[in-house]
């Protein structure tokens, strides 16, 4: 696991400035920040890389960070950040929206479109950095969740913000755990927005939408069960197998089609995070009954064999 730590306690009052304006942008991307007093400023910044997602802590001054379109003309990725401000409300604002985040929330954030987000007294966030890519996978449409206060003073957000407060003191030594970890992070995020997605006023008045969602989760409970079929899937929402061809049909993937990534991505992490289970074994448990056809699948999707993703799984990492 990689930590990377920063401070400006040693750094001349003249150079603080461009020197945080360096550390957020390495650790996030290009912002511009404003700040009240630039001189005086002063902050920390922990950033931990956790496999495919990092998790950073940072306490600063009052400040305001900016994503600009000239920022974004480069972006290759798009990533979220998601923010939980721990000691003072934040103001944010993306795609024609505006919300306050109080402690015991947070938010989501779109790094490919602009946005301003602040806070006026001094604060201490957490900030988890994902790849879009990587949440999509889990999560349906997590656009819908940007610039969204998401309560997490109970149920699944409180957890998953519960995970990321503790995992800021995991040792330098855990790192095949944090790998693991960081996963796991990303699973418990993507439950505690599919809870929330009922409190939208969209969602919640779209019979179809719910549907669709519940139809997904069926899917994800039974991936290793080998009767997963979209017969199954229509009996077990209650619909008819022609209505629930049509919910994926808004989606431009078949049921089928979804069935099929959602198994790879099971197989995926559960690769990367065993390596006692026999490629065989694992491919088995999430109905793919030819090796040829798995590994084809899986290198289509993915860009490596099983095999390959394993080794480059468990490669060695340098403290």
């Amino acid at each position: 696991m990689d930590i990377a730590a920063h401070s400006t306690s040693e750094i001349r009052p003249n150079q603080r400035a461009a020197h945080w304006n360096r550390v957020i942008s390495e650790t996030y991307f290009p912002l511009q920040l404003t700040f009240r007093e630039a001189s005086t400023f002063s902050g920390t910044l922990e950033r931990r890389q956790m496999g495919s997602v990092s998790l950073s802590r940072l306490a600063t001054e009052p400040l305001q960070y900016e994503r600009r379109p000239t920022h974004i003309s480069h972006t290759r990725e798009e990533e979220y950040l998601i923010t939980v401000p721990r000691l003072s409300p934040v103001e944010f604002r993306q795609m024609g929206r505006e919300v306050r985040c109080d402690p015991g929330g947070f938010i989501l954030e779109r790094g490919d479109e602009p946005y301003r987000f602040s806070y006026d007294t001094a604060n201490e966030l957490s900030v988890l950095k994902i790849s879009k890519r990587s949440l999509a996978e889990k999560v349906r449409d997590p656009d819908s969740f940007c610039a969204r206060t998401i309560d997490c003073r109970g149920g699944l957000p409180a957890l998953f913000t519960s995970m990321m407060h503790q995992l800021h003191a995991l040792p330098l030594s855990a790192g095949r755990a944090a790998e693991v970890l960081g996963r796991q992070m990303v699973e418990v995020l993507a439950l505690a927005l599919d809870e929330n997605a009922g409190s939208d006023d969209h969602v919640r008045t779209s019979v179809r939408a719910g549907h669709l969602r519940r139809a997904e989760q069926v899917i994800r409970k039974n991936l290793s069960n080998p009767a997963l079929s979209p017969e199954f899937v229509a009996e077990a929402c209650g619909i008819s197998k022609r209505y629930l061809h049509e919910l994926f049909g808004d989606t431009n993937q078949t049921v089928s089609q979804f069935i099929r990534d959602e198994r790879l991505v099971a197989s995926r992490d559960l690769i990367a995070s065993s390596h006692t289970l026999s490629m065989a074994e694992i491919s088995y448990r999430f109905g793919f009954c030819d090796q040829a056809q798995f590994s084809r699948l899986f290198r289509a999707k993915f860009g490596q064999t099983p095999s390959e993703w394993r080794k480059n799984s468990f490669l060695p990492r340098s403290p």
